[in-house]
């Protein structure tokens, strides 16, 4: 016997905008838990979202921002494969965040694999001298510089950022939700942010 009815498959849909059946998969594996449903649909979303990553991503839209002083602006290019999918609203409510996100956190790149060499270097240079001084065992060293180094991508790399409206949430992992709901790899391709006086 289910323990949940036709409006709970209805709400779950309408909260992750996944497919009806698996909205009802989802409830009876988790046995009408509406919170662990969505927790198993986002998991399943995200991993979907995985698979479809070597797929071209050509179409989409320019986010942009522009803050209210007018001393910040950021437009960002977010991809998909359709245009159809690129004038969905959850498509374009992802550029607005991103854009919005930019503006406010300042990134330096969009991936870990973007962040330039010779800054990359600089800043493992510094953690490596910081636990040099810090008298730690030789043997723990590298983890530890590993650790500040995961700690700076966290911090100045956009897809592993914490959300600015919700830092429950990585930037990563609201694109990959966005790619499972609408089904289509979706890709952050670049952006610009300008600040008034600034480099």
């Amino acid at each position: 016997m289910a323990s949940f009815t036709a409006k709970d498959v209805s709400a779950l849909r309408a909260r992750t905008g996944a497919g009806m059946m698996d909205c009802k998969k989802a409830l009876e594996e988790t046995g009408g838990d509406m919170e662990k449903a969505v927790d198993l649909l986002r998991r399943k979303g995200i991993a979907r979202a995985e698979k479809r990553s070597g797929r071209g991503a050509r179409e989409g839209v320019i986010g942009s921002y522009l803050h209210f002083n007018g001393k910040v602006a950021v437009l960002v290019e977010l991809n998909c494969e359709t245009d159809f999918v690129a004038r969905t609203a959850d498509f374009q409510a992802l550029a607005k965040d991103l854009a919005l996100h930019i503006a406010s956190a300042n990134p330096i790149a969009v991936s870990t694999d973007a962040v330039p060499e010779a800054l990359l270097a600089r800043e493992k240079a510094i953690y490596e001298a910081q636990v040099a001084e810090s008298g730690k065992p030789e043997a723990v060293r590298a983890k530890i510089v590993e650790g500040k180094l995961k700690k700076f991508f966290q911090e100045r790399v956009l897809l592993e950022q914490a959300f600015v409206k919700d830092d429950a949430v990585r930037i990563g992992d609201l694109v990959k939700a966005v790619s499972g709901k609408l089904g289509e790899n979706v890709v952050v391709r670049r952006f610009v942010r300008l600040e008034l006086g600034g480099d």
